[in-house]
């Protein structure tokens, strides 16, 4: 709810600190005496549009900072904060705050956070409900009464939207299934040729790499070949090196124990053939691993260049050609078992429908009921309002197949005549001004609303009435503000007896500056302006004693 307003600059407010608490809170206060600027100065705050009228003249800017505290936050405020990526722990308050500058900039924040305008629009209907004689929204919106009713009837449409949602995969489903097996069909000849070359292929996975990895062997050893025949010549016959080397070290051998520096040649010579010996084998080794045959190497040259043709033709690697053919069987098969399958979603997605219907058509059925209740409880209320002529009605109208959804199959709208005779039509295009408000104070008090916004604003709903209606005006609103906050404007003093907290707006001037002040009053004060509302300039004893008679029956 909300709990605290701070303004600064508005208008004729140059600096004003509201505390508010819980229950039914009044504003009173002479005509013009600036009852609006506190609603507008809420509404800036809310996301309305920045006015720069609203700045006080010589001023630079205007700023207002509303403070809402809950004992839980609720989903709908905490999922828009969390989108923002602002995060609120629990017990923490909610700070908006908006500045407007003279020349028609307007930044603002929550908990410090710089935001757009656009979620203080998104938070406000969660927030701030505001019923006054231009207002459109809330009650008056029917893209809301269908929520309202379904509340008030406990409804239970959960199972309906999950119903929907159940039908319209299986739907979805259908469609696909049908769409895969008409495209396979168009296709079949020439997928079923695809697949005839690709089984023919028989392409492994990995198979190019290897194929690749040897065609480079084979392209090596024909490029090395003639130095490799060149070494091998210098290895073999009996005129070679290594057969030099061999002869040499026997010769030396039969001398080297003559001299140590013989037997340490031998050594060195003896270590000479043996690695040469071991390059020979290495040399015929290499020879052999690098040895290239001709057809050999067409053969893979031409296996390379179909794999990688066929991948080409299917827009996939070489190594993918192997999944491609498993894919193209399983699409010839699912042409071969489409029907089937076809006749299995079918049959799940007309069950899914009958579903759907049976729980649509029961939630209709609650929905009639629930406004036939709603309708009565609201026609007791509008007489001791002063709208006995008046008749309220929920229309609940079935909707054409395409429109059907997660809510069911129903649009609901509430409807009201004025006039006996007069035709029924849409709340907010009947009703105007302060009958609009009593028509929604009827309507919320049949609804006994749960789940609205935090914090309920009446605007002059008793204008025009007095007496006994602004009585059941005054005892309508304190009922209504029994479990949460609800703030009224109003010049009735039934309805300012109500009130739990009592604020006093006045306009006073010094020389030609003027300001707009707030106080609370205590109950001396309450008794007072009472008394003021009772009787006019002049309060008079009788006024104070009709004071002191409506505060002690509220």
């Amino acid at each position: 709810m909300l709990t605290a307003l701070a303004i600064r600059n508005v208008v004729l407010i140059e600096a004003l600190d509201l505390v508010f608490r819980a229950g039914l809170g009044v504003l009173t206060g002479e005509t013009g005496a600036g009852k609006s600027i506190l609603l507008d100065s809420l509404g800036l705050v809310l996301g309305d549009r920045a006015d720069t009228g609203l700045v006080r003249a010589g001023t630079d800017q205007a700023s207002v900072t509303a403070t809402f505290e809950f004992d839980r936050l609720p989903d709908a405020i905490r999922a828009a904060l969390a989108e923002a990526d602002i995060a609120i722990e629990p017990g923490e308050a909610l700070i908006i705050k908006r500045r407007l500058r003279a020349d028609g900039g307007s930044r603002a924040f929550i908990n410090d956070q710089p935001v757009g305008v656009a979620l203080l629009r998104d938070l406000s209907r969660h927030l701030v409900e505001l019923h006054g004689q231009h207002d459109d929204r809330g009650l008056v919106n029917a893209r809301g009464h269908r929520a309202l009713l379904d509340r008030y009837a406990h409804a239970d449409t959960a199972s309906v939207a999950q119903a929907w949602h159940r039908w319209s995969r299986a739907e979805a489903d259908l469609a696909a299934a049908r769409a895969a097996v008409t495209a396979a069909r168009a296709d079949e000849d020439l997928l079923t040729a695809h697949l005839a070359e690709l089984v023919a292929l028989d392409a492994q996975v990995g198979e190019e790499a290897d194929l690749a990895q040897q065609r480079a062997a084979m392209q090596k050893g024909e490029r090395l070949s003639s130095d490799l025949a060149a070494l091998q010549v210098l290895w073999e016959g009996s005129d070679s090196a290594l057969a030099g080397l061999r002869s040499a070290a026997r010769r030396l051998d039969r001398i080297a124990g003559e001299h140590p520096l013989l037997a340490e040649a031998l050594a060195s010579l003896d270590r000479a053939v043996i690695e040469a010996g071991e390059a020979e084998d290495r040399i015929a080794a290499a020879m052999e691993a690098l040895a290239h045959d001709p057809l050999s190497l067409d053969r893979i040259e031409t296996r390379l260049f179909e794999l990688r043709a066929a991948a080409r033709k299917h827009g996939c690697a070489a190594d993918e050609l192997a999944a491609k053919t498993a894919e193209m069987r399983a699409a010839l098969d699912a042409i071969e078992s489409g029907d089937a399958h076809i006749l299995q979603l079918e049959r799940a997605a007309h069950d899914a429908g009958l579903d759907y219907q049976a729980k649509a058509e029961a939630l209709s059925v609650v929905r009639a009921e629930a406004a036939r209740r709603l309708d009565a409880a609201v026609a007791q209320e509008l007489a001791p309002l002063k709208l006995d002529a008046a008749r309220f009605r929920t229309a609940v109208v079935r909707l054409p197949d395409d429109r059907w959804g997660p809510q069911g199959v129903d649009a609901v709208e509430f409807l009201i005549s004025t006039n006996p005779g007069s035709a029924f039509a849409p709340l907010g295009k009947i009703a105007s001004g302060g009958e609009l408000s009593r028509f929604i104070l009827a309507l919320k008090v049949a609804l006994a609303e749960e789940g609205g916004a935090a914090t309920v604003i009446f605007d002059e709903i008793d204008r025009g009435v007095g007496g006994a209606v602004a009585s059941a005006i005054g005892e309508r609103l304190a009922r209504l503000a029994h479990a949460g906050q609800l703030l009224a404007v109003t010049h009735s003093p039934q309805v300012a007896a109500r009130g739990r907290n009592h604020f006093l707006i006045a306009k006073s001037s010094e020389g030609t500056v003027t300001r707009t002040s707030v106080a609370l009053l205590d109950s001396a004060g309450r008794k007072e302006e009472i008394a003021r509302m009772l009787s006019g300039a002049e309060i008079t004893p009788e006024a104070r004693a009709q004071a002191d008679r409506l505060l002690e029956q509220a």
